[in-house]
């Protein structure tokens, strides 16, 4: 699948285009993302201070919402385009890590929709010769713990498997791999606060990202995040299988 096919295909799929996510969403959460909101901030350490203004500008420019700011609800849209460009980059930073044989962690808060993504680029990663990095599962976490299920790491809680978006998993996960002696990953991929964390640790991460979680799009613009994929995070898994693919084409690895 060729760019302009992927993007076309993306739009159909709502991955992007008009995405489900409210404007209304989308203006609010910066303002969350600002304010430090536990659901928000995602463990992003900012190096400066940054206006609301200044955000949404990002979130025009790096994600394609619209740019109308007396546009405050209703439709709100991710770029096709600027998605692609941004998997080029993650396709070719994830390709060199594999090659080289570093140790990678994946991670997902949205196991219902990227789960199989990650598990997939996880599997991939290992038939190239790279590790994908264990953590002893267990560690408790807010009346759960923290599971790794096909190589990617999840909080489990009840029975389930549960939507976050704190950065305390990916903290906990990586104290875990200190205590036994364990060097940081090479590389994360992951989205949400797992991303977001690993990244204000200096550890190179790519991850996914919302129209509504200005925190990764942030981090990237400060050089910490090393690429943020725009899109609807939480579809039915199979819709993001020709995405996949495209990830693993663009890093030769199918």
């Amino acid at each position: 699948m060729n760019p302009a096919e992927l993007a076309a295909y993306l739009d159909s799929a709502r991955i992007t285009g008009n995405v489900a996510t409210a404007r209304q969403d989308n203006l609010r959460h910066i303002q969350l993302f600002l304010d430090g909101n536990e659901h928000l901030e995602f463990g992003v350490k900012t190096s400066r201070a940054w206006t609301w203004d200044e955000v949404f500008q990002l979130m025009h420019d790096r994600v394609g919402i619209s740019g109308d700011r007396l546009h405050t609800r209703g439709q709100d849209t991710i770029s096709a385009h600027k998605c692609v460009a941004a998997l080029d980059r993650f396709a070719t930073r994830f390709g060199g890590s594999v090659r080289a044989g570093e140790r990678i962690l994946f991670a997902t808060g949205h196991p219902a929709g990227l789960l199989p993504v990650h598990a997939e680029l996880a599997a991939a990663a290992v038939r190239g010769g790279a590790k994908a990095v264990e953590v002893p599962e267990g560690q408790p976490f807010r009346d759960g713990d923290i599971r790794q299920l096909f190589n990617v790491l999840v909080w489990h809680q009840h029975g389930g498997l549960v939507h976050t978006h704190y950065p305390e998993p990916m903290r906990l996960s990586l104290e875990l791999l200190a205590s036994g002696g364990d060097a940081p990953p090479e590389l994360v991929v992951a989205d949400h606060g797992w991303a977001g964390h690993a990244a204000s640790m200096g550890i190179p991460t790519l991850g996914f990202a919302d129209c509504n979680d200005p925190g990764l799009f942030v981090s990237e613009a400060e050089g910490q995040l090393h690429v943020a994929v725009p899109l609807d995070d939480n579809l039915c898994p199979g819709l993001y299988a020709p995405m996949t693919r495209y990830i693993l084409e663009k890093a030769g690895l199918a």
